[in-house]
């Protein structure tokens, strides 16, 4: 089991999550209870995020040793583990996710990789065979608020509708188009990736894909379902 960085990948996401905690900040009301996290990853543009907002607190997850011990010492770097603490573990297993964590706001950037089964280069990218199981997962763990990344190419629509009828809307997102890595290159994986673009249930062109960061909320003092627009971001939907 090795790190996972990808630094255009993390900066997006964090920017993301940073400018939609701000925007909805009154409402999220993520200052009094915190945030938790599904995934570190190295933890740099996370560390940086929390180091430039004062009040946020993370509480994070990590199923890779690697990654927990890089993120530990990132983290110590920018002088904010009072308020960034991220812990070994299947998040699923082990945050009490069904609201017990005494926060109501979840951030992600899940796995997302497709293929037909985990033997693939790194294992913990997996996704299962249409690569939005983690994400179906989070949204069925009972947070009001799941701020997470979502793939063009891992049968969004799929995601988008399980979200609804969960009651779930869209308040906001950001997308961004990203060039295929090693992980999507791999040749069962990009043969999977073609096949659910082939089916209709996904998005890629020769050189890459779409992902955006949005806010799925429940929650009523947030206006306004942009999903949609979303799906039309990911060049899907009509």
């Amino acid at each position: 089991m090795s790190s996972f960085s990808a630094a255009d990948e993390s900066a997006h996401y964090a920017l993301s999550v940073g400018m939609l905690l701000q925007q909805y900040r009154a409402p999220l009301d993520w200052e009094r209870d915190g945030i938790v996290e599904l995934g570190t990853g190295d933890a740099v543009a996370m560390a940086d995020l929390v180091a430039a907002v004062p009040d946020l607190r993370i509480r994070s997850f990590d199923i890779s040793a690697p990654s927990v011990e890089q993120a530990c010492r990132n983290i110590a770097a920018r002088g904010v583990t009072d308020r960034y603490r991220v812990e070994l573990g299947d998040f699923f297993d082990q945050s009490d996710s069904a609201g017990g964590s005494g926060s109501a706001t979840v951030v992600a950037n899940p796995p997302y990789i497709p293929a037909p089964d985990r033997d693939i280069l790194m294992p913990e990218l997996w996704g299962g065979p249409s690569g939005n199981e983690p994400m179906l997962a989070l949204l069925k763990a009972g947070y009001d608020n799941v701020i997470s990344a979502v793939s063009s190419y891992s049968d969004p629509a799929a995601t988008l509708a399980t979200a609804g009828d969960l009651g779930y809307r869209v308040a906001n997102f950001l997308a961004m188009g990203l060039d295929f890595g090693t992980y999507s290159r791999e040749p069962k994986v990009l043969a999977q990736i073609q096949r659910l673009c082939a089916e209709g249930r996904g998005w890629a062109d020769e050189d890459g894909y779409m992902v955006a960061v949005a806010l799925f909320t429940r929650n009523p003092a947030i206006s306004g379902d942009r999903t949609a627009q979303l799906l039309r971001s990911l060049q899907l939907g009509d």
